[in-house]
């Protein structure tokens, strides 16, 4: 997100304005009836540089959290906080002595472990956040987490551990950690690669950590720190997380870039890996857009789009991959509890290019192909969509899904809240936010108790 003089000069939507403070609201108007059962917080973050700051790529900016507090059908609050890393502070992430893991914005995610919340970004330490989003201050699991942390954790849902890793630009390149259900970094240990590539996301199975080694490389081009690397070639990677220093199984691919995976799983004795994948084509072209100083519009405007694809890794065979749709999706969900399992239904939003003019939709896979979509109106964006479960025995897609939906010129948000089993017929509950939310990364809900 970007401040006012900066969207205007590059032509951006005004729905990636960036807001000039932080605000707190009380009792706000519903639309529609939210579900009793709904008792928790939905925390969203995203970049948003403080008042008087630009940048000049999309991604860059302080984390800011924006949460709404939901309990018993009403909706009780809704504001937002900076995350007060050191970048929040002026700090530079490369200092004097190397990389300053706390000078991270900490703009991607936020996620919660051991009754413990945390703001995440890729390259640094996360930052822990107390449920009304104050910061509390970076977090190295005791002095033992001595790498950055991604902002795609995975918990396996019947061990309670979460799983995760850092990258950096020098060895170790990928190192995995684990923390066990109480919050204890129990486990660390180096993944041999060749170079620092951006590793923005993996998955977990039951057994496997997949790794995704892919052609995007630490090296400035272009006053830009990655870039694609035609050499460097393509590939998955299993690991048994269950074996120490167990031996990673590598599987080359048809080159391509995955930002977000949406799950994978194991079946008979192979593994299946469920992404949005980009085409060497789609990536360039997305990540000039991700990166450019200039205005986003001419005849590329409909490139840098990813698809769902599936990879089928079997030991005996190698790797089999298909597009599972032809269709422009992003941030892929599912019901945290098949994390790693087999998983019926993958949740994914359209038109999340900020050049797009194409209307907005939420789909619903369902076993690779789609199952229903709600399509917004045309002057709407919504953003990933979290499921959140019903309590008790269930279907696996009894629950609801919450998104921010943000009008296209940024003057109003709501929070959306849709029936996961009958995603076309919209929201039953919306939630008027008392500002337009910019258009963020990925969130939470964080269920009381």
């Amino acid at each position: 997100m970007i401040d006012e003089g900066t969207v205007k000069r590059l032509g951006l939507p005004g729905h990636l304005r960036a807001v000039p403070d932080e605000i707190d609201a009380k009792g706000l108007r519903v639309t529609g009836v939210l579900p009793p059962g709904l008792n928790g917080r939905y925390v969203r973050n995203g970049p948003n540089p403080l008042p008087g700051q630009t940048s000049e790529q999309l991604q860059v900016g302080a984390g800011m959290l924006h949460g709404v507090r939901l309990r018993d059908g009403r909706a009780e609050w809704y504001r937002n906080r900076w995350v007060r890393t050191g970048a929040f502070h002026g700090r530079s992430f490369l200092g004097p002595d190397g990389f300053d893991l706390t000078a991270v914005p900490a703009n991607t995610h936020v996620v919660r472990h051991a009754r413990r919340m945390f703001a995440l970004m890729e390259v640094g330490l996360p930052f822990e956040v107390t449920p009304e989003l104050d910061t509390v201050g970076p977090c190295d699991f005791d002095g033992r987490l001595t790498t950055a942390m991604t902002a795609h954790p995975k918990r396996d849902p019947e061990s309670g551990e979460l799983h995760f890793f850092g990258y950096g630009m020098f060895p170790p390149y990928l190192t995995y950690h684990r923390l066990d259900a109480e919050g204890r970094l129990v486990f660390s240990r180096e993944v041999p690669v060749a170079a620092g590539t951006l590793m923005h996301d993996f998955a977990i199975t039951e057994r496997y950590a997949v790794w995704l080694d892919l052609p995007v490389v630490f090296g400035f081009v272009d006053g830009v720190p990655y870039h694609w690397d035609e050499g460097y070639g393509a590939r998955l990677g299993l690991m048994r997380h269950d074996v120490p220093d167990a031996p990673v199984r590598w599987f080359e691919v048809d080159p391509c870039f995955v930002f977000h995976v949406g799950n994978a799983y194991e079946r008979d004795g192979r593994v299946v890996v469920d992404a949005v994948r980009y085409s060497p084509e789609e990536f360039r072209a997305l990540w000039s857009l991700l990166s450019r100083s200039g205005p986003l519009t001419g005849p590329d405007a409909r490139a840098g789009r990813g698809v769902l694809h599936r990879w089928v890794l079997d030991p005996e065979a190698g790797a089999t991959e298909e597009a599972l749709d032809d269709q422009e999706v992003e941030f892929p969900t599912l019901d945290d509890e098949r994390v790693g399992r087999h998983a019926r239904y993958l949740y994914t939003v359209t038109a999340t290019d900020p050049r797009s003019t194409d209307r907005c939709a939420l789909i619903k896979y369902e076993s690779g192909s789609e199952a229903a979509r709600y399509d917004l109106g045309a002057d709407t964006l919504m953003g990933e969509a979290v499921f959140v479960p019903a309590r008790g025995e269930r279907q696996e897609d009894e629950g609801w899904l919450m998104s921010i939906a943000t009008r296209r010129d940024g003057s109003a948000s709501r929070l959306l809240v849709l029936d996961a089993a009958d995603v076309a017929a919209g929201p039953i509950a919306a939630v008027e936010l008392p500002r337009g939310v910019p258009t963020g990364f990925h969130g939470s809900w964080f269920a009381d108790g």
